[in-house]
């Protein structure tokens, strides 16, 4: 045949496919693509060295073997047949699985694309193509392979996602599931079902219920649960721990639990002893539409259980409240007015019978009634009284004797059920009133 020019003879002539016949055909040997295979698999591994692993190089060596059959068997046809192999799909769900970020195995493509080409570069030195064919060879390699790597990661890529997407959400069924048995009192090991959830069972725990009150415009069902996942590790963290623990509890609406036991003793004691500290914590953490409720630290898998049960009563109180009850409510806050309005009925008869004229709804009664509170939280001392309501001490004392007259007899005489009666309406606003 006669030498033909390099400018004659391009990418796709029947030179070049003959000579890539040839290579395709000493190539396919089993001794030859086992040395391809380790070759490039070394150089990724290298780059990429979290996939040393085993389990993963194992599944890397199949897609890249797998890769190689099927890109060198169709590189002599005319026409661009692509067909990924299954092992490159296993490959990409054993990547996700693992818990890699996509990047990983982008970056996997990536550095392979550049073994791949520094293997052919080699095999044109060592195997020389005619020096007129040589050039047309190598863009024909180089053609192929980098179409084949683009279409492989467009592919892979969806193939990635789906199985991401499959393994968080068994993730958090199994999570959801296991919070659920333990919530119910089923037996578990508590081992594994604080290595299921990621977080110690075997602690102090304060538990947490966060909600919204109204739906932002706009905002779908993943940008609430996100906004509350967020909310709830800042409380966590402004609390002193990273050990937070949370579910979605609905489209709009999240349990969460934080670990104590990171925090010092002085810290835990202000939080479970100082009246309100949970809620000042908070307070400045929470927004609108946002409100959470806290239940009361306790240990172990029983306080797990326990705090929970909690906040999510201290919630119903707040869901029960007026619009104006404050985004944080703690349930020591609240407890007295739970327990009293679990007969509505009966806590009605409770308020009007207790408070009398003082349950009306003007604001002549309000205010006597916030005198009231205010004086049997302050241990009867109207110099307390008044500085926590912002008034004279005299002013107090004119409305605690004008309170009696309208009562009927002295506040000592039924100070227990006055306040419990106090506290229904201060929780749950002037529709508990009779």
């Amino acid at each position: 045949m006669t030498a033909a020019s390099p400018e004659r003879i391009g990418p796709n002539s029947e030179v070049v496919r003959d000579w890539l016949a040839e290579y395709v055909y000493e190539t396919m040997r089993t001794e030859q693509l086992e040395q391809i295979v380790d070759r490039l698999d070394s150089a990724i591994i290298a780059r990429v060295p979290e996939l040393a692993d085993r389990d993963v190089r194992r599944d890397l060596a199949a897609s890249t073997r797998a890769h190689a059959r099927v890109m060198l068997s169709g590189i002599t046809s005319d026409t661009f047949e692509y067909a990924l192999p299954e092992e490159a799909h296993t490959f990409a769900r054993t990547i996700a699985r693992r818990g890699f970020e996509l990047r990983m195995l982008l970056r996997t493509y990536h550095v392979g694309m550049e073994a791949v080409l520094d293997y052919m570069t080699d095999t044109i030195d060592q195997r020389p193509a005619p020096q007129e064919i040589e050039r047309a060879v190598m863009l024909r390699l180089f053609e192929r392979a980098t179409k084949w790597v683009s279409l492989s990661v467009e592919l892979l890529t969806d193939t990635y996602m789906e199985e991401r997407e499959r393994v968080l959400r068994a993730a958090l069924n199994r999570r959801t599931e296991t919070i659920r048995a333990l919530l119910a009192g089923d037996e578990l090991d508590l081992d594994q079902a604080s290595a299921r959830l990621g977080y110690r069972l075997g602690q102090r725990h304060i538990a947490f219920v966060l909600w919204t009150d109204e739906r932002e415009s706009g905002s779908g069902d993943d940008e609430i649960v996100g906004l509350l996942e967020r909310v709830a590790t800042r409380v966590a963290t402004e609390l002193g721990t990273a050990r937070v623990l949370t579910v979605a509890s609905g489209s709009s609406g999240m349990w969460a639990w934080a670990g104590l036991d990171d925090l010092s003793g002085a810290d835990v004691a202000r939080i479970e002893q100082e009246p309100g500290a949970l809620e000042r914590v908070a307070a400045g953490l929470v927004e609108s539409p946002v409100r959470i409720a806290f239940g009361v630290p306790a240990g172990q898998v029983a306080g797990f259980r326990q705090s929970h049960r909690e906040a999510v009563a201290a919630r119903h109180v707040a869901e029960r409240g007026p619009a104006t009850t404050a985004r944080v409510i703690g349930y020591r806050e609240v407890e007295i007015a739970y327990l009293a309005g679990a007969d509505d009925a009966a806590m009605r008869g409770l308020i009007g019978r207790e408070l009398r004229t003082l349950s009306g709804s003007d604001p002549n009664a309000a205010r006597l009634r916030a005198t009231l509170h205010a004086y049997l939280k302050s241990h009867r001392s109207p110099e307390a009284t008044a500085k926590l309501l912002g008034v004279h001490k005299n002013t107090v004392r004119y409305r605690i004797q004008r309170i009696e007259e309208l009562l009927g007899h002295p506040i000592e005489q039924r100070s227990l059920p006055l306040e419990v009666a106090l506290a229904c309406v201060a929780a749950y606003g002037v529709d508990a009133l009779p």
